[in-house]
């Protein structure tokens, strides 16, 4: 990605982080410097599982990265993005968060904050014409996806009014708009990018 933004005469870097560290949050967060687009991408969705098997283990691993480094995130870097007068954060949610999927119990329910974040940065920054909006994709046909869904994957795509799963440029192009001023008036939304999956069973 670097190596395409700079052949077509942009200016890139790469900046290695674990988002489930804390140092590694507010180094990152350091080093990126100023930011104008924040876009809240990472995260864990693994092990799935029912409520009564996950351990406090795996509750840490997917709050700490789903949750609290976006919240950091957002805590270190807005403040320039207000003082600038201008900003977009995007974070990535999921239809997980507003439906009720068997073995994803803390997956939604991270993701569920970031929803109720969203609108609570919204509230707070919009007067300092800095946005906050989320992007919910549904069941997207990335390498880990993919992996997770293993022989059930058909089974999500017929569930699909659309008759398949999505793709990542598809969610691309949603947080394109909202980084871009064609989304001036859009704010503390959720953008759902689903293929009518949430319309029909949830």
């Amino acid at each position: 990605m670097v190596k395409s933004i700079t052949a077509a005469g942009g200016n890139a870097r790469f900046l290695l982080a674990d988002l489930s560290s804390l140092d590694d949050v507010h180094r990152l967060a350091d080093e990126a410097g100023e930011v104008d687009v924040l876009v809240n991408n990472a995260g864990v969705y693994t092990p799935l599982g029912s409520s009564l098997e996950l351990t406090a283990e795996n509750y840490t691993m997917m709050f700490d990265t789903n949750v609290r480094a976006p919240f950091l995130l957002v805590q270190r870097l807005a403040p320039g993005m207000i003082a600038r007068g201008s900003g977009s954060i995007i974070n990535i949610g999921s239809v997980a968060a507003r439906g009720s999927m068997p073995g994803m119990s803390l997956y939604g329910a991270t993701k569920g904050a970031i929803e109720s974040l969203t609108r609570s940065w919204a509230a707070e920054f919009a007067q300092s014409n800095v946005r906050v909006n989320t992007v919910a994709p549904g069941t997207i046909n990335s390498d880990n996806v993919s992996a997770v869904l293993g022989e059930d994957r058909p089974e999500f795509e017929q569930a699909n009014p659309t008759r398949r799963n999505g793709s990542p440029r598809e969610i691309s192009q949603a947080v394109l708009f909202l980084a871009s001023d064609r989304s001036s008036y859009v704010n503390g939304s959720v953008m759902t990018v689903d293929g009518a999956f949430s319309a029909v069973l949830m």
